[in-house]
């Protein structure tokens, strides 16, 4: 049974940082992990990056120059370092993995940011 599980969610001030960390297991390894992406109350799930199995990223541009995904193969964990968090960052945050055409999600990490 594959299964990601997010971690690194907390309560911060604005201007504060986070890293959020995802890790696979069941059957998917960390280089099927290609993206982040956020939930708020009342709205729709949104992108927030991708990165490639090289480590080819792209973010959206409400958090380009903040969000930097990376990865650690060895330690088989996909990162999202977060800078100069915003209040409107608050969210809760999935990871998304790809095997084929199937694609699997976390439980989600909530991430809240204070004015």
């Amino acid at each position: 049974q594959v299964l990601l599980v997010e971690s690194g969610g907390s309560v911060v001030q604005a201007g504060g940082s986070l890293r959020l960390s995802c890790v696979a297991s069941g059957g998917i390894n960390s280089l099927a992990i290609e993206g982040w992406y956020r939930q708020s109350p009342g709205k729709e799930r949104e992108w927030v990056g991708n990165i490639s199995p090289g480590g080819a990223t792209n973010y959206a541009d409400a958090v380009r120059g903040r969000f930097t995904a990376s990865r650690d193969n060895a330690m088989g964990t996909v990162f999202l370092q977060m800078n100069s968090l915003q209040p409107e960052d608050t969210a809760t945050y999935y990871c998304m993995a790809r095997l084929g055409t199937r694609t699997y999600w976390g439980q989600g990490t909530q991430v809240t940011v204070s004015s």
